[in-house]
Protein backbone atom coordinates (compact mmCIF):
# COMPACT_ATOMS: atom_id res chain seq x y z
CA UNK A 1 0.00 0.00 0.00
CA UNK A 2 1.27 3.42 -0.74
CA UNK A 3 1.79 6.17 2.40
CA UNK A 4 2.07 9.96 2.09
CA UNK A 5 4.51 12.38 3.58
CA UNK A 6 2.29 12.43 6.82
CA UNK A 7 2.75 8.28 7.42
CA UNK A 8 -0.72 7.65 6.53
CA UNK A 9 -1.70 4.64 4.34
CA UNK A 10 -4.37 4.05 1.97
CA UNK A 11 -6.33 1.44 2.74
CA UNK A 12 -8.82 -0.65 0.79
CA UNK A 13 -11.81 1.78 1.52
CA UNK A 14 -9.72 4.88 0.13
CA UNK A 15 -8.94 3.06 -3.06
CA UNK A 16 -12.90 2.01 -2.76
CA UNK A 17 -13.60 5.56 -2.55
CA UNK A 18 -11.43 7.20 -4.87
CA UNK A 19 -12.99 4.75 -7.68
CA UNK A 20 -16.65 6.33 -6.49
CA UNK A 21 -15.26 9.51 -6.57
CA UNK A 22 -14.20 8.85 -10.23
CA UNK A 23 -17.89 7.09 -11.16
CA UNK A 24 -19.70 9.43 -9.99
CA UNK A 25 -17.82 11.75 -12.09
CA UNK A 26 -18.54 9.87 -14.80
CA UNK A 27 -22.39 9.62 -14.32
CA UNK A 28 -22.27 13.52 -13.73
CA UNK A 29 -21.00 14.04 -16.95
CA UNK A 30 -23.10 11.30 -18.62
CA UNK A 31 -26.16 13.08 -16.21
CA UNK A 32 -25.33 16.63 -18.14
CA UNK A 33 -25.44 15.02 -21.45
CA UNK A 34 -28.77 13.02 -20.74
CA UNK A 35 -30.44 16.67 -19.58
CA UNK A 36 -28.95 18.55 -22.93
CA UNK A 37 -30.50 15.48 -24.64
CA UNK A 38 -27.15 14.61 -26.54
CA UNK A 39 -27.42 10.96 -25.32
CA UNK A 40 -30.52 9.48 -25.00
CA UNK A 41 -30.56 6.31 -22.86
CA UNK A 42 -33.80 4.73 -23.42
CA UNK A 43 -32.72 1.81 -20.72
CA UNK A 44 -31.90 4.19 -17.84
CA UNK A 45 -35.86 6.71 -18.41
CA UNK A 46 -35.47 10.60 -19.41
CA UNK A 47 -34.15 13.26 -17.26
CA UNK A 48 -36.18 16.24 -16.20
CA UNK A 49 -35.16 19.44 -13.92
CA UNK A 50 -37.11 20.51 -11.28
CA UNK A 51 -37.77 23.80 -12.81
CA UNK A 52 -39.60 23.41 -16.09
CA UNK A 53 -37.80 24.38 -19.30
CA UNK A 54 -34.62 24.87 -17.64
CA UNK A 55 -32.69 21.25 -18.88
CA UNK A 56 -29.65 23.53 -19.51
CA UNK A 57 -29.39 24.20 -15.76
CA UNK A 58 -29.76 20.49 -14.94
CA UNK A 59 -26.63 20.26 -17.38
CA UNK A 60 -24.38 23.12 -15.88
CA UNK A 61 -24.99 21.83 -12.32
CA UNK A 62 -24.15 18.45 -13.20
CA UNK A 63 -21.16 19.24 -15.30
CA UNK A 64 -20.24 21.45 -12.13
CA UNK A 65 -20.54 18.27 -9.94
CA UNK A 66 -18.85 16.11 -12.21
CA UNK A 67 -15.75 18.35 -12.02
CA UNK A 68 -15.90 18.70 -8.40
CA UNK A 69 -15.75 14.81 -8.09
CA UNK A 70 -12.51 14.46 -9.63
CA UNK A 71 -10.97 16.71 -8.02
CA UNK A 72 -12.35 14.50 -4.89
CA UNK A 73 -10.84 11.83 -6.16
CA UNK A 74 -7.17 13.93 -6.43
CA UNK A 75 -7.63 14.76 -2.81
CA UNK A 76 -8.60 11.52 -1.87
CA UNK A 77 -5.32 10.01 -3.48
CA UNK A 78 -3.26 12.59 -1.83
CA UNK A 79 -5.03 11.87 1.15
CA UNK A 80 -5.93 15.18 1.85
CA UNK A 81 -8.37 15.57 4.63
CA UNK A 82 -10.09 18.17 2.97
CA UNK A 83 -11.22 15.25 0.49
CA UNK A 84 -13.05 13.11 2.91
CA UNK A 85 -15.15 16.37 4.10
CA UNK A 86 -15.54 17.23 0.58
CA UNK A 87 -17.16 13.25 0.01
CA UNK A 88 -19.64 13.56 2.54
CA UNK A 89 -20.33 16.85 1.44
CA UNK A 90 -20.96 16.25 -2.38
CA UNK A 91 -22.90 12.99 -1.74
CA UNK A 92 -24.95 14.46 0.22
CA UNK A 93 -25.59 17.90 -2.00
CA UNK A 94 -26.04 15.03 -5.11
CA UNK A 95 -28.72 13.26 -3.18
CA UNK A 96 -30.71 16.47 -2.34
CA UNK A 97 -30.16 17.18 -6.38
CA UNK A 98 -31.36 13.57 -7.09
CA UNK A 99 -34.10 14.30 -4.95
CA UNK A 100 -34.60 17.34 -6.59
CA UNK A 101 -34.78 15.65 -10.27
CA UNK A 102 -37.55 13.13 -8.83
CA UNK A 103 -39.59 16.66 -7.86
CA UNK A 104 -38.36 17.05 -11.62
CA UNK A 105 -40.42 13.98 -13.07
CA UNK A 106 -37.21 12.23 -13.29
CA UNK A 107 -38.51 8.56 -13.11
CA UNK A 108 -36.62 6.55 -10.36
CA UNK A 109 -34.50 4.59 -12.67
CA UNK A 110 -33.15 7.62 -14.30
CA UNK A 111 -31.46 8.58 -10.84
CA UNK A 112 -30.69 5.19 -9.36
CA UNK A 113 -27.30 4.35 -10.88
CA UNK A 114 -26.60 8.39 -8.85
CA UNK A 115 -27.92 7.19 -6.10
CA UNK A 116 -26.57 3.70 -5.36
CA UNK A 117 -23.05 5.35 -6.24
CA UNK A 118 -23.69 8.33 -3.90
CA UNK A 119 -24.84 6.34 -1.01
CA UNK A 120 -21.88 4.05 -1.34
CA UNK A 121 -19.73 6.87 -1.38
CA UNK A 122 -21.35 8.19 1.87
CA UNK A 123 -21.40 5.03 3.52
CA UNK A 124 -17.46 4.16 3.02
CA UNK A 125 -16.82 7.72 4.28
CA UNK A 126 -18.65 7.76 7.39
CA UNK A 127 -16.94 4.34 7.77
CA UNK A 128 -14.38 4.50 11.41
CA UNK A 129 -11.32 3.44 9.54
CA UNK A 130 -12.18 5.45 6.61
CA UNK A 131 -12.36 8.94 8.85
CA UNK A 132 -9.01 7.30 10.65
CA UNK A 133 -6.97 7.08 7.77
CA UNK A 134 -7.52 10.97 7.13
CA UNK A 135 -6.87 11.36 10.72
CA UNK A 136 -10.40 12.41 11.63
Amino acid sequence: MSTSSKGRERTIWIWVLIVVAVVAGLLAFLDAARYMGWLPIAALGDLKFFLPSASWLGAIMSGIVGLIWFWVAKMLYDLDPRGWLFVVVMAVLNLVLLALALFGQSTFQSILPALLVNAIGLIISILPSTKAAFGQ
